[in-house]
């Protein structure tokens, strides 16, 4: 049957308490987003060590799905009664036909060609070159399938810099891609970290399905010890507040690759990491940015 997904531009101090109770009222999923993704107000949710924690955006959007016989207006009011807020006003209403939603996401993921030897392969789909480094992944919980420009702009890196014997760290490892690709390049030894116990899980099942190994802890799993090349694909602030924990992990001599930068925010990043990095010139890709440098 059809359903309507309901798009409510909400004050983030509002969004737990109206989230709550929605669900309470009826609806049949609520998840909130960053009004600012995709600019430079972008405001990233993260834990990292040595760093604040923020509890939500500045801005929401709360996104809604409701049964189609559903009274939109009807359910917002009673949800803003019984969480105590007034009542929102700034909202689209769009109807979602049934669908095959397998088949659908399916579609949407075909074969991406990273390097005329690097592909990433959803599990569905023949490799269509059996001879290249495969890596295979599908759409999950966490953050990288390698169609994202900054997921992109670290692995072609990887391809072009990895020789066969480093030691490699993946700080906010997502779905693993990064440390997979890694050790199918020839390093010795992978870890990644990352703060959700989601993404461990995920990068852990996404290198037994590849059949590599690597090692993917929470940070404060993560033993001591430096690396010779460090990758953080995250977003600009924590990026800027991690500098001393990442510069740390690199030894000297090694390299520090950091992507999730917008082209405006680059100069910022460098700025903060100078005092232990001499940067090469930085690679765009849709307006994003990947650095990378030496540790003098």
């Amino acid at each position: 049957m059809p359903w309507q997904s309901v798009r409510i531009l909400i004050d983030s101090k509002q969004a737990e308490l109206l989230s709550d109770a929605l669900l309470e009222a009826g609806a049949l999923s609520v998840s909130m987003e960053d009004a600012d993704a995709g600019t430079a107000d972008e405001t990233p949710l993260f834990g990292e060590p040595d760093y604040p924690t923020a509890e939500l955006w500045p801005h929401s959007i709360a996104s809604v799905l409701l049964d189609e016989q559903e009274d939109v207006a009807a359910i917002l009011r009673l949800a803003a009664e019984q969480a105590g807020i007034p009542t929102p006003t700034d909202y689209s209403v769009e109807i979602i036909a049934e669908q095959d939603w397998v088949r659908l996401t399916q579609s949407q993921f075909d074969p991406i060609p990273i390097s005329p030897r690097l592909w990433i392969v959803p599990t569905w789909h023949v490799a269509p070159d059996s001879s290249a480094i495969n890596l295979k992944l599908d759409p999950g919980l966490a953050f990288g399938t390698g169609s994202h420009p900054t997921t992109r702009l670290c692995l072609r890196w990887l391809d072009a810099n990895l020789r066969g014997g480093e030691t490699l760290l993946d700080y906010g490892c997502g779905s693993g891609i990064l440390a997979i690709a890694a050790v199918k390049l020839g390093a010795a030894r992978v870890d990644g970290v990352d703060i959700d116990t989601q993404a461990v899980t995920a990068s852990r099942d996404n290198a037994a399905l590849n059949d590599v190994i690597a090692h993917f802890y929470l940070p404060d799993e993560l033993g001591a010890g430096t690396y010779d090349m460090v990758v953080a694909n995250i977003l600009t602030n924590p990026l800027k507040g991690m500098a001393p924990l990442l510069a740390g992990r690199v030894q000297q001599g090694g390299q520090l690759v950091l992507s999730g930068i917008l082209a405006e925010q680059a100069d910022d990043v460098m700025a903060v990491y100078r005092s232990w990095f001499t940067f090469d010139p930085s690679e765009i890709d849709e307006g994003w940015v990947r650095l990378a440098g030496v540790k003098r």
